[in-house]
């Protein structure tokens, strides 16, 4: 079975090399170009940079596996060979999810746009509402931090599936620190689960994440912080925590949690998972202040 079907890659593998001239390199030039902007954008700095790396290496065992059938060490190759056919195969169903929201992403429109040349359709205004988000998360972070009141938020991207989002209480609001403060108040039914963000809206609230199941975290964590970790083990999402105890702020990215000790640094942090450029904070704090905000 494994031997059928790396057969037909076998043979284009061997006929391109054979017949190899200037303009297959520039093929070859092409597609590490189209790869290297899919990695930085979308890979980069994410738990599926771990995926990638795995991949890489299956595709090296590949290549050494055919060059050990070259050298007439068949027995070795064969067995390289059906290792790597046989991880390969389990890869996709061990990362469907993964595969699923890749591809549904490809679907999204002005993907082309947004990849090679890095504009998209209402940029400006989306960038001016997550300002506003930003805004509104600081306002939040300073009056929760100051009471000790616990909160969990979920800054959902573009490429996190909304499984989470669909099964507490669907709100589809605008972010404000108002709502913010009265949904994590101690005497409100939705203060114990997570609230979710995504394309400048409060989806949800009141929802239950999934808890990291790592024995060597520390004890001092409590549920909201098993939580944001849990969460972030397993997507491309952020959580911004508050804790109860402490009033300490965090911010959970790839199952690691980052505490900050002033709101600016955590403002910056924010900017940078929103991928809000800095040309648009300038032109924005001329009405926003945001230092001056800072600085109340």
């Amino acid at each position: 079975m494994y031997e059928n079907f790396l057969k037909p890659l076998q043979f284009q593998f061997l006929n391109v090399f054979s017949q190899f001239n200037w303009v297959n390199a520039l093929e070859i030039l092409l597609i590490i170009s189209v790869v290297w902007v899919f990695y930085r954008k979308y890979i980069r700095h994410t738990q599926s940079e771990k995926l990638v790396r795995g991949l890489m290496i299956l595709f090296i065992g590949w290549i050494f596996s055919e060059i050990l059938t070259i050298l007439n060490l068949t027995i070795l190759g064969m067995f390289l060979k059906s290792m790597v056919a046989l991880i390969s195969l389990s890869l996709i169903v061990i990362f469907q999810p993964e595969l699923r929201r890749f591809l549904s992403y490809l679907g999204q429109p002005g993907f082309l746009s947004k990849t090679f040349f890095g504009v998209s359709a209402h940029n400006t205004q989306a960038e001016d509402d997550k300002i506003d988000v930003i805004k509104e998360l600081i306002e939040s972070v300073k009056y929760l931090t100051k009471t000790k009141t616990g909160a969990l938020i979920v800054l959902q991207n573009e490429l996190s599936p909304s499984v989470y989002s669909e099964v507490g209480i669907k709100l589809n609001a605008d972010v404000s620190a108002e709502l913010i403060l009265t949904i994590f108040h101690p005497n409100t039914p939705l203060h114990d689960g997570a609230m979710v963000i995504k394309d400048n809206k409060i989806l949800s609230a009141g929802v239950l994440l999934p808890l990291t199941e790592n024995p060597k975290l520390s004890w001092k964590y409590g549920t909201r912080h098993r939580a944001a970790i849990g969460l972030t083990e397993i997507s491309d999402s952020a959580c911004l925590v508050v804790s109860e105890e402490t009033g300490d702020v965090s911010i959970c990215m790839d199952g690691i949690l980052k505490k900050y000790d002033d709101l600016v640094t955590l403002k910056e942090d924010l900017e940078k998972i929103l991928n809000i450029s800095d040309e648009t904070v300038e032109k924005k704090n001329g009405f926003f202040a945001f230092n001056s905000f800072l600085k109340k």
